[in-house]
């Protein structure tokens, strides 16, 4: 069943006069953007962001996000409201400068009905609104259509994030009991200011998201767990995913002149590199809750390494190993491995640490005919396991 989500974004934070908790940055953008991908990955089919005033960083916001495929709007008022809020569909509400693991959001999207995140009443939970003598709100609720257009028939100028979460409680709705160890580690928060947003960042990356695609064995076990430790260090330095991409490019194209010159073994080092920065890419992206690329932008650096790779050695088979290693490539990033397991995936990160044993060694044209021999077995593995 499909919901819609109402995201609030008009409380002003404590850093500067006019700036606001939804504006704060948060893992390489907005915190309302973070909070609308989050709905969106629930499930949710439209975001509605209420707003008192548009700004700037709301509008670009809002861009991003459309940009992504995401149906976002902005709210000023509630006959906007009305206009928009689905009849027939539970909302899922967010606080405003809430910040909440994705496994609740998960949660409240697989339930139907009037529902609350809720936590026990204590010293890491005192900056959530409290909804009786025992517990505070944690800043995330489900509300049914009945509820909230009943409520928002009566609401005037009340604030309306605040006044469902009272209809619910007196609607009796079903609640959610966060455990206070997520309290503690900043896993669920009520920020405030860009310090508090920075260390609730901090917390999220430690247990955000992982990739779900089946990975070369090269990226599986070498870039992957690199990328996961050099990712975090660049998003608390504000450092955007496209950045790291486009020099994951340049170091490729870079990478191809001491190839030409015959220093492979350097040009090979830095195709390796440039190969973990575009890992890194996606890994910033991933904890940015942004779709990965799948266009051209995500085969640039792939394709200077596969280019590297035909540059190397003398007659046809670098040439032919290049070729295959681009179908691997594609297969792999398109999801189409089928199901062979990372270690049976030949990706032109792994050919490159073969040839660059080989280079080593000096046994570069044995260790291209190695490379053919694996990436032959490794498509093999992908037809043969292709299950319907």
């Amino acid at each position: 069943m499909t919901f819609a989500a109402i995201l609030s974004a008009s409380r002003a934070s404590h850093d500067a006069a006019g700036s606001l908790r939804a504006s704060l940055h948060f893992a390489g953008q907005t915190l309302v953007e973070y909070q609308a991908r989050q709905a969106a990955r629930a499930g949710a089919d439209r975001i509605m962001i209420l707003v008192s005033v548009i700004t700037p960083a709301l509008s670009q916001a809002v861009d991003r996000l459309s940009a992504d495929g995401i149906a976002v709007a902005l709210i000023r008022d509630m006959v906007s409201m009305v206009r928009d809020a689905p009849r027939h569909a539970d909302t899922l509400l967010v606080a405003d400068g809430a910040i909440v693991g994705q496994a609740y959001f998960e949660a409240m999207a697989s339930s139907e009905g009037n529902a609350l995140l809720v936590a026990d009443d204590s010293r890491a939970s005192a900056p959530f609104e409290r909804i009786d003598a025992g517990q505070r709100w944690a800043g995330l609720a489900r509300i049914g259509p009945d509820l909230l257009f009943n409520t928002l028939d009566m609401i005037g100028d009340w604030d309306l994030s605040l006044t469902l979460v009272r209809a619910a409680v007196q609607a009796g709705a079903r609640r959610v009991t966060v455990p206070q160890d997520d309290l503690m580690e900043g896993r669920v928060a009520l920020v405030e200011g860009q310090d508090q947003a920075n260390l609730a960042a901090q917390a999220a990356m430690a247990h955000g998201p992982r990739g779900q695609r089946v990975r070369g064995a090269a990226e599986h076990y070498l870039l992957a767990p690199a990328a996961r430790l050099i990712g975090p260090a660049l998003m608390r330095m504000q450092v955007p995913a496209l950045q790291v991409r486009i020099a994951a490019m340049a170091l490729g194209a870079i990478a191809l002149v001491p190839i030409e010159l015959l220093w492979t073994g350097t040009g090979f080092c830095l195709l390796l590199m440039s190969l973990l920065l575009a890992e890194t890419a996606d890994r910033l992206d991933e904890m940015a809750l942004r779709p990965l690329p799948m266009g051209w932008l995500a085969f640039v650096a792939p394709a200077f390494a596969v280019g590297g790779i035909a540059l190397a050695g003398e007659g046809t088979a670098p040439a032919y190993l290049a070729l295959l290693l681009a179908i691997v490539q594609m297969a792999d990033r398109w999801r189409r491995a089928g199901h062979a397991r990372p270690w049976m995936i030949v990706t032109p990160a792994g050919a490159l640490i073969l040839l660059l044993a080989g280079s080593l060694l000096g046994a570069l044209a044995l260790a291209v005919e190695v490379a053919m021999v694996c990436v032959i077995a490794s498509v093999g593995a992908m037809i043969l396991l292709r299950r319907d």
